[in-house]
């Protein structure tokens, strides 16, 4: 849970932050950049939960770099009046996976990952 909190809150300053930064990725309303990033927060949770676990750090970080550039790549497109370039979903995709990877160590560091099963 305490992913999810972090998550909802990173991840849609990420990416408005790289629409105001990069000339590649553009969104017409303010709202857009905060559908993707909550996309990309609900989705990384559920990734953390499935494949994070001790020993699958740098699989995970790059799991996350690849789901995140398809997601804001791919729902981006969804939306009116957005354009957002392959290359610019890839950069906003290596800006939230350095922020995963520190997410990720945090997570392991602190015993978070372990699953319970009960």
């Amino acid at each position: 849970m305490t992913s999810l909190f972090m998550k909802i809150i990173i991840c849609p300053l990420v990416v408005a932050l790289s629409a105001y930064i990069l000339p590649n990725v553009n969104y017409t309303a303010w709202i857009q950049p905060i559908i993707i990033g909550l996309s990309l927060a609900v989705v990384g949770t559920l990734m953390e939960y499935i494949f994070l676990k001790r020993g699958t750090l740098w699989t995970s970080t790059f799991l996350d770099f690849i789901a995140a550039t398809l997601i804001v790549y791919g729902v981006s497109y969804m939306m009116e009046g957005t354009a957002v370039t392959f290359f610019g979903a890839l950069i906003v995709a290596v800006f939230l996976a350095v922020i995963e990877h520190f997410t990720h160590l945090y997570l392991i560091r602190t015993n978070k990952t372990v699953k319970s099963h009960a």
